[in-house]
């Protein structure tokens, strides 16, 4: 009689088990390895926090999904995206043309202009001519690398590649380079901490380019997901009407991430 009783229970953990993984499909998520306030860094304790942390978990929530954090270099994220390393990326990835050849995207969650900021006190503006034999300094593999090269690298005295966007603002503040290109909110965080005061300042928006610069913020997922792209539009649209959105993002920004 134990023997039976023993092996209904075991049998109804298997159950409940199966039950409960079928409402929770568990998914990596990736960003980039390295700090990007305000929409990732680790705390004290090795924990990641910031703006797209809470996203990740509101749009987790909301869709019924099990999301691991799984932190990934930034030069190497769309390939740990396609090998099946990650399952989606939540990192502040631009939608663009050509990541859309390899990668599929959801609808935006955030979009921002892109920023120049440079050395306090010096006269440029964030134009090809005002950054004329400047040296830039981007991150690599990005849409600013993309958009430096093309703009300002003809005239610029040279585009300089950084693995971390911390990199290149620490060579800025040491005078190490002229300028830095990088989300503007982003960049508005480094201009916030007492090294950024202290050395630099905003020299301005650079002039829009969709077909590089993207249509905002998405999250990338492996092309043919369309199930686990449904869940994620889903999930965007429900925590922007229901509230979640807006409150958590007050708590870093005092106006509308989402953009136009």
């Amino acid at each position: 009689m134990k023997n039976i009783i023993r092996t209904f229970a075991i049998a109804m953990t298997l159950g409940v088990a199966s039950a409960s993984g079928a409402l929770a499909q568990q998914v990596k998520v990736g960003f980039a390895a390295e700090p990007y306030p305000p929409f990732t860094s680790p705390d004290a304790s090795g924990n990641w926090e910031g703006w797209e942390v809470e996203f990740q978990k509101a749009i987790c929530a909301e869709a019924k999904l099990d999301c691991v954090i799984t932190p990934v270099a930034w030069d190497g994220i769309i390939p740990a995206l396609t090998s099946g390393k990650i399952d989606m990326i939540i990192g502040s990835m631009s939608i663009t043309e050509e990541r859309m050849k390899t990668i599929d995207f959801s609808d935006k969650y955030y979009n921002t202009p892109t920023a120049v900021i440079g050395t306090k006190g010096e006269a440029f503006d964030a134009t090809p001519e005002g950054l004329a034999g400047k040296v830039i300094g981007v991150q690599v593999s990005t849409i600013h690398q993309d958009y430096a090269t093309k703009y300002f690298g003809p005239t610029a005295a040279s585009i300089k590649e950084y693995q971390t966007q911390d990199e290149a603002n620490n060579d800025l503040a040491a005078g190490r380079i002229d300028a830095v290109q990088a989300d503007s909110l982003t960049l508005d965080a480094f201009l916030k901490t007492e090294q950024g005061a202290a050395c630099c300042e905003l020299k301005g928006n650079v002039v829009d380019d969709p077909a590089i610069l993207g249509a905002g913020v998405g999250v990338g997922l492996r092309k043919g997901e369309n199930e686990l792209k449904g869940k994620i539009n889903a999930a965007i649209a429900a925590i922007r009407a229901n509230g979640t959105y807006d409150a958590f993002s007050k708590k870093y920004f005092d106006f509308d991430i989402y953009g136009k």
